[in-house]
């Protein structure tokens, strides 16, 4: 499941390079949602995205609408966007994209009469001409370069878009559609042009990596995406996120150990619930025991860091299915762990199913399980004590003065833990040899 924090997006380093028009930003929900934010904004060509809302010519929200927080925050979000630029003179044009206005856009054009422009996510690379039609015209550039808006190191290259599956709580294939992967040949000259940038890993996503290809009749089309991008000069991490346990095939598995660096051994599998009934009543495309599934991969990669997704409360879930999703996690043992109390998404067939478990049991058996996890975490990264790590630093840490935020291989960035660096004449996008000298629930200390 995506998240839902909020990511405004960073004030560009080179302001000498702006020619544009000022634009204040913010992108919600998923990195696929990040993309299409960035290539928005690299539509409007070499703008000045900015921190202060009223200095913006354009406002840009691109909405998440999977469900309820997340329509909750969006809804937020550009209530209080329009308040704020109500009084300025000139106004703000309020742009609102994304799936939040693919889901609801009838309601909220007459909920929202202040917002100049809506765009659901089909319509979201007709930014300039929709604009044009709101007599702000803007110079159309023949291949607008996406403004990376992610830290210095990584930046996520989206590789396919909607979803072909349809389990019964999910409302992505109603707002994004069926499985579209984009070409590999698009897809690797962008990889070649975020390299070129500086950014020295690339995060594939997808709403499932593993279905990447079969709408293009290919059926190792994954496999053939990884190999290329694989050889790309400059990249030091690729990492996948979004792998459907159906499509971790003895097949795929063998490619990927076979592959090797700079490929990380992260394997991010949204498996929902471990009991086969749950599992066949979300209509999931795979129903079978999900340590099959955990035991493939590690057969492959036993040094494998595993991050998965959970649905509790799902209708009919009892307490004896809740215990072997507990069981199940306790003796999984996984690296970084998800779980969410269920949402009857309206639209959804969840929703009207009988047996709806009630919202404190819901977050009985999630802060159960999230409790089982911060001990599971603490144990696992009590492993790496006094261990040699590369780490990625991203940033100077606003905690400590010389402390610096990065990544070791099993971080993924937003989702998981972080590790603070220190060490003589570190910088932001360096990739250092470090000692872990504590540990601690999800997060590290190294020093250089």
């Amino acid at each position: 499941m995506p998240s839902h924090t909020l990511n405004p997006i960073p004030t560009s380093s080179d302001p000498a390079d702006f020619a544009g028009p000022s634009v204040w930003c913010v992108s919600l929900g998923c990195p696929k949602n990040r993309v299409d934010t960035e290539r928005m904004l690299g539509a409007l060509g070499p703008g000045r995205v900015v921190h202060d809302i009223h200095q913006a010519r354009i406002v840009l929200i691109n909405t998440c609408g999977f469900i309820a927080p997340a329509v909750e925050e969006s809804t937020r979000v550009i209530l209080e966007a329009a308040q704020d630029i109500a009084d300025l003179h000139p106004r703000p044009l309020l742009v609102v994209a994304g799936c939040l206005v693919s889901r609801f856009g009838a309601e909220l054009r007459e909920a929202v009469p202040e917002v100049d422009l809506w765009l659901n996510v089909a319509e979201e690379d007709q930014l300039l001409p929709r604009l044009a039609e709101l007599n702000l015209a803007l110079p159309q550039a023949e291949s607008p370069a996406r403004v990376v808006s992610t830290k210095p190191v990584y930046a996520y290259l989206k590789i396919g878009e909607g979803c072909d599956h349809r389990c019964r709580f999910c409302t992505i294939p109603s707002i994004r559609g069926p499985l579209k992967s984009m070409p590999p040949d698009l897809i690797v000259a962008e990889a070649q042009t975020l390299l070129g940038q500086g950014v020295r890993e690339l995060i594939l996503v997808a709403q499932d990596l593993t279905s990447y290809g079969r709408d293009l009749g290919s059926r190792n089309a994954l496999e053939s995406l990884l190999a290329r991008l694989a050889g790309l000069p400059g990249l030091d991490w690729l990492r996948l996120m979004y792998l459907y346990p159906a499509g971790l095939t003895p097949r795929l598995l063998r490619f990927l150990a076979e592959l090797g660096p700079p490929l990380l051994p992260y394997f991010d599998i949204p498996l929902q619930h471990a009991h086969p009934d749950i599992l066949r009543a979300m209509g999931r495309p795979f129903t079978g025991d999900p340590r099959h599934v955990v035991d493939r991969v590690r057969e492959h990669f036993p040094e494998a860091a595993l991050r998965t997704s959970l649905i509790v409360g799902y209708p009919g879930e009892r307490p004896h299915h809740f215990q072997k999703l507990f069981d199940f996690v306790a003796e999984t043992r996984f690296h970084h762990l998800g779980v969410f109390a269920f949402c009857p998404e309206p639209g959804t067939k969840a929703a009207t199913l009988p047996g709806q478990v009630g919202a404190k049991t819901k977050a009985r058996r999630r802060e159960g399980l999230m409790k089982l996890q911060a001990e599971i975490s603490a144990e696992i990264l009590a492993q790496y004590q006094d261990r040699e790590m590369d780490v990625f630093v991203e940033r100077p840490s606003p905690e400590w003065p010389g402390l610096h935020e990065g990544r070791v291989w099993f971080q993924a960035p937003e989702v998981d833990g972080i590790t603070y660096v220190s060490g003589e004449n570190i910088r932001p996008g360096e990739l250092v040899r470090a000692e872990i000298t504590d540990t601690k629930t999800y997060d590290l200390a190294a020093l250089v």
